[in-house]
C-alpha cells in the first residue's frame, strides 16, 4: 500500500490509499478520483517527503478498525439518499437559492447541487448554513 497526499482544485486536502503508484495513476487517467468534501474531480498529489525509517521510536498511525470504516461508509451513504431523496436538486443554482432561502426570498426546503469554492465562501462568510454532501460510493467496477 502507498499513501499519498492529495488536494482538490479548491486546496482542500485529503490522502488517500493505493495498491501501487501504478493504481494512482491508473485511477486518476480514468477520472475516478474525486475529493471527499467537495466532489471536484481535479485531484493532484501533494508534495510529500519520503518516509524513511530512523533510528528513533516514530508512533504509527492508529489503524483503522474495518468495522468502523464500514459503520461509517454506511452512515455516509445514508446521509447522501435521505438528501437525493427529500431534497430538491437545484444543480449549478445551488449557491443563488440557498442566499434566496437564507433571505426570505424563496421558500424554506432542502436543496442540494453544486457551487463554486468562491461561492461556498461567500455563503459561509455570510452565515448561509451549508454542509458538502458525502460523495457517493464508487462503483465496484471503478476500484481496485
Amino acid at each position: 500500500m502507498i499513501r499519498y497526499a492529495l488536494s482538490c482544485d479548491h486546496d482542500h486536502a485529503f490522502e488517500g490509499w493505493f495498491g501501487s503508484s501504478s493504481d494512482y495513476d491508473d485511477q486518476a487517467a480514468r477520472g475516478l478520483l474525486e475529493c471527499p468534501l467537495c466532489g471536484s474531480k481535479g485531484v493532484r498529489k501533494q508534495i510529500m517527503a519520503p518516509a524513511v525509517a530512523g533510528t528513533k521510536a516514530q508512533k504509527s498511525a492508529p489503524a483503522v478498525d474495518p468495522k468502523m470504516r464500514e459503520m461509517m461508509m454506511t452512515a455516509m451513504g445514508e446521509v447522501r439518499r435521505q438528501v437525493e431523496e427529500n431534497f430538491d436538486y437545484v444543480g449549478d443554482r445551488f449557491a443563488k437559492e440557498a442566499r434566496d432561502i437564507h433571505e426570505g426570498k424563496s421558500e424554506e426546503r432542502g436543496i442540494y447541487g453544486e457551487a463554486s469554492a468562491k461561492e461556498v465562501k461567500a455563503l459561509v462568510e455570510d452565515g448561509v448554513k451549508i454542509a458538502p454532501l458525502p460523495p457517493a460510493a464508487p462503483k465496484k467496477t471503478e476500484v481496485n
